[in-house]
């Protein structure tokens, strides 16, 4: 029974990295990075999946340092000082507001298309988020329990969708490369593998087993860059570029990759399943980021996750996203640029990087547990690519 406990509780983690990065962004990234074509994309994604899982590792090596259920917001104070913390609070507020948005808009919009029109955008929004958020109020045990079952849901409609899909493939839609194109999407590919908000979580449901956190975050992150490559060289292979109901068009519209396979596809079947796999997608992500921001306010506010006050937290996550999105239905691709553009590159890619480099160089913490070698060359490295994400989303 200890064992099944042990490896019960650390596949639930490689499950909840792998479903929280396997999310919205990948619903957004055929769309983002079809003028690039089907190559430069599987590049853009090879050498933001290596970033991430670095950032990942470093703040796992940050987490170690502090006591437990440190957050980030801990995690930034301590190591960063005062206006550490005051960014970290900005840009966690900035970058969860808009995955929450992303979020709620996406499942409005899936609820609605699943329903064939019958349930509106508005109140299929509303559904969507009453039908999850008690799983996050109950906490991160019944979080994890959800998310196995959807991440089995998200199984059987992936290998579903590679069956019909396969056979609606155009060999010559794959063989477009534009690589200067394909960068311009590093802001929504970084959303796209944005999980390590969830690591603080994590080591304490993992009881600080700093070897069973590697593995998590390794296969974790391994899973989702796995199946966006396949999911990448179907939407790419199927629906065109240029053209009525194309990527494009997609792209303008800001609507995520499914859509154009209802105006495409002459398969109902095709459609039908690539919407559950949207659903299932969207929710893993959704239930993930959902349960790490109301940690993170927790820790923030130094308020318990009890009673009334537990319900509070969550109202503050869910609420303010909601009406949002109610009032602006287009919204869904433009929360995800602002999230990944901005939000991610800092939060979850140069704060990183910071916290390390003030733990091992200036405050003295122990190089024991260093979780990536290269020291200052790597870490100066990781920060130049931030940089170099910025640009991006700036001149885009």
């Amino acid at each position: 029974m200890h064992i099944v406990h042990t490896f019960g509780h650390l596949f639930g983690a490689i499950l909840l990295i792998a479903g929280t990065s396997i999310g919205v962004g990948m619903l957004a990234l055929p769309v983002a990075t079809a003028a690039g074509g089907f190559l430069p994309s599987l590049i853009v994604y090879s050498v933001c999946w290596l970033f991430m899982l670095t950032t990942g590792l470093l703040i796992l090596e940050a987490c170690i340092w502090m006591p437990s259920e440190a957050n980030l917001i801990t995690l930034s104070a301590k190591l960063l000082g005062r206006w550490g913390k005051a960014c970290c609070w900005v840009l966690y507020l900035f970058l969860f507001t808009c995955l929450m948005i992303a979020h709620i808009s996406g499942g409005g919009s899936v609820v609605e298309q699943i329903s064939n029109n019958t349930i509106p955008y508005s109140l299929g929004l509303i559904f969507y988020t009453l039908a999850f958020a008690p799983a996050v109020y109950l906490g991160t045990l019944w979080v994890d329990r959800l998310n196995i079952i959807l991440m089995a849901g998200i199984a059987i409609a992936y290998l579903a969708f590679i069956y019909t899909s396969i056979s609606h493939i155009q060999p010559s839609l794959l063989l477009r490369i534009d690589f200067p194109k394909a960068w311009l999407a590093l802001p929504v590919v970084f959303t796209a593998f944005g999980y390590q908000s969830l690591i603080p979580t994590l080591m304490t449901y993992l009881n600080r087993n700093v070897k069973k956190m590697r593995l998590a975050i390794i296969f974790g992150t391994s899973i989702p860059f796995a199946i966006y490559l396949v999911w990448q060289f179907l939407i790419l292979g199927i629906i065109p570029l240029e053209g009525s109901g194309g990527l494009a068009q997609a792209l303008k519209q800001g609507e995520n990759a499914v859509e154009p396979l209802g105006k495409l596809a002459s398969s109902t079947s095709l459609h039908q399943v690539g919407q559950a796999f949207a659903f299932f997608a969207l929710t893993t992500s959704f239930i993930g980021i959902s349960i790490a921001y109301v940690d993170f306010l927790a820790d923030g506010c130094k308020i318990q996750k009890k009673g009334i006050k537990k319900l509070g937290l969550c109202a503050i996550v869910f609420v303010l996203p909601m009406i949002i999105s109610l009032i602006n239905p287009q919204i869904f691709l433009e929360s995800l640029s602002y999230a990944g553009g901005i939000g991610v590159a800092l939060l979850l890619g140069a704060m990183p990087v910071l916290m390390v480099w003030s733990g091992r160089y200036f405050h003295g913490y122990s190089l024991m547990h260093q979780q990536i070698p290269g020291g200052k060359i790597l870490l100066s490295f990781l920060l130049l690519f931030v940089v170099f994400e910025l640009i991006i989303t700036f001149i885009r």
